[in-house]
């Protein structure tokens, strides 16, 4: 089978990338399905494993890709026949067994990642437990891949952690990538008030098209007086953040006394400085958030299902223009999501 490769460890990862050819097909595991990969949407995940990641043995090459959408082709055992055939959506985040508690949910910490510690989605067909999957229907499987993880993320990260309720006033920063855009979709599905910030004033522009409320140019100095004065000086509610460090200052000066301050990553590094008076005397609270549980899964892409939410795709890529998408997600140029169509040629 095709797949897109990355052959050894480096920086940057693409020159490491490539389309092999004639890869070997993988076979369905006990509770296992194979899918027929019909579109795999990229994520800045890819290119830690393109780097390496401390803690984690990824053996190269690697097939990377943690958004997958296709049409179950084989089942393994113990799984239901009726599954091929269906189309679906799968959320690689995988509870590890022994880490899992009798009468608890289990946490999105304890997981294996697919497309991370194993094999992805990028390539022409991947497994799953047929327990991480959901029934797409007649879902078209590009936007859905586009959807998966990183709303899955975002929802999990706004509502499960930092309890978004319907009117606040939400941040996000580092508008253009497909947390924060996600993110901005379930703000304003809340019906909140929403500040984007971008070192980019095209990507600001591109976000209020989209229905942002605010946009804040990020020069690299500390933006957060701006902020507090399109909040009439009060701050905000809830800052959902993926950057780090570059801006934890910042956005820990725009928070409202009792706001939220919630992390998903940290793009420019995890040593923040932060200001434990002001989270002390302000009351702030700090949430960390990662992926999320079939359950979750389940509540968000019911809103993909019935149309309330769609996520905002940059440009699908034919298998052949594989490198070209890392190019793109290396580079940063995106606004959206990088779909590879494996339907095409």
């Amino acid at each position: 089978m095709r797949a897109l490769t990355i052959e050894k460890q480096g920086s940057p990862v693409l020159p490491n990338v490539r389309l092999f050819a004639d890869f070997p097909e993988p076979t369905a595991g006990a509770g296992e399905v194979v899918v027929r990969t019909e579109a795999a949407a990229l994520n800045h995940l890819d290119l830690w494993v393109g780097r390496g990641l401390p803690g984690i043995d990824i053996r190269y090459p690697a097939i990377s890709g943690s958004d997958g959408a296709g049409v179950v082709e084989s089942v393994g055992a113990g799984v239901d026949p009726s599954w091929i055939g269906r189309r679906v959506l799968l959320n690689a985040a995988v509870p590890k067994p022994d880490k899992l508690v009798p009468g608890m949910r289990p946490t999105p910490c304890d997981i294996h990642m697919i497309g991370e510690h194993g094999p992805g989605c990028l390539a022409e067909k991947f497994t799953a437990p047929v327990a991480n999957v959901l029934d797409l229907g007649d879902s078209d499987p590009v936007e859905a891949a586009a959807f998966g993880l990183t709303h899955l993320t975002a929802w999990r990260m706004m509502v499960t952690q930092a309890r978004l309720e319907a009117g606040m006033v939400v941040l996000i920063t580092g508008i253009g990538g497909g947390v924060a855009l996600a993110a901005l979709a379930i703000a304003r599905h809340f019906g909140c008030e929403t500040i984007v910030t971008s070192r980019h004033s095209w990507k600001l522009e591109r976000a209020k098209a989209l229905g942002a409320t605010h946009g804040v140019l990020d020069a690299g100095s500390d933006w957060s007086r701006e902020v507090r004065q399109l909040t009439g000086r009060r701050g905000v509610d809830l800052c959902v953040d993926s950057v780090g460090k570059a801006v934890h200052g910042s956005c820990i000066k725009s928070l409202a006394r009792g706001g939220t301050f919630a992390t998903c990553g940290a793009t420019t590094g995890p040593d923040a400085t932060t200001d434990l008076t002001r989270i002390f005397w302000n009351q702030l609270r700090l949430v960390g958030s990662t992926m999320g549980d079939m359950h979750e899964f389940r509540q968000v892409v019911s809103l993909f299902k019935s149309g309330a939410i769609r996520p905002q795709i940059d440009r699908v890529f034919a298998p052949s223009e594989g490198v070209q998408a890392f190019e793109r997600l290396e580079a940063g140029e995106q606004f959206g999501k990088l779909v590879v169509d494996w339907r095409r040629a």
